[in-house]
This record gives structure tokens, sequence and C-alpha cells, in this order.
């Protein structure tokens, strides 16, 4: 066994959720994307979502956390390979990788005013 290996689910589980920590600890976005999420799901049980809209609602902000974690890795990735010195190439994969944040969290906004914009408005229009 390589000094690489996993070590099984329960060590995988673990260094996941470690990984999770450090995201949660270190990455301002992803604590604000956590907190959306949140405020998202509430959101849902106040309108009394259907099953499918939480669904739906569940894939959107999944999809959002999901790029602003491999945003981090990118970044941590670069950061320690190039010891944090500025290089034009480093910027523009930093760069690209916010992007892919962006274009998730737009999307994902979009979903959420499809999803809640039709109920608010029944709701304030009766």
């Amino acid at each position: 066994m390589s000094k690489f290996t996993s070590g099984g689910y329960k060590k995988s589980l673990s260094y996941a959720l470690q990984g999770l920590s450090v995201a949660y600890k270190s990455q301002r976005n992803y604590r604000f994307h956590l907190f959306v999420g949140f405020l998202a799901i509430l959101g849902g049980i106040i309108l009394n979502f259907k099953c499918i809209e939480y669904c739906v609602l569940i894939l959107a902000i999944s999809f959002v956390i999901t790029a602003e974690l491999f945003n981090s890795v990118i970044e941590f990735a670069l950061d320690a390979l190039y010891k944090n010195k500025y290089s034009k190439m480093v910027k523009m994969a930093k760069d690209l990788s916010a992007g892919v944040v962006l274009i998730a969290a737009m999307t994902s906004v979009l979903i959420g005013l499809m999803l809640f914009g039709r109920k608010l408005l029944i709701m304030f229009l009766y």
C-alpha cells in the first residue's frame, strides 16, 4: 500500500470532511455560497416547495458549491506549485476558474428566479 492510498471508506470520508473544513475556514466565498444556499432552502420550506422543486434547488446549490470547491483546489494547487510567485499563466488559470464559479452562480440565480419568482408573485398579488 502506498503512502497516498486512502486506507478505507472511513479514512476517505475523514479526508473529505477535512477538505470541506479547510474550505469553510479559508474560503470566504465558500461560506457565502453555503449561507445563500441555506437561505434558499429555508425559502423553499416557507413557500412549500414540491419535491421536484427541492431537487432542482439542491442541484443548483450543489452546482455553485462544487464550482467554488474546484476553484479553491485550483488556487491552492497553483499557489503551492508556484510558491505564491506571480505568473501570468497562473493568473489566467485562476481567472478562468473564477469565471466558472461566476457562470455557476448566475445560472443558479436564474434557476432561483424561476423557482421563487412565480410563487412570490402569486403570494404578493393575491
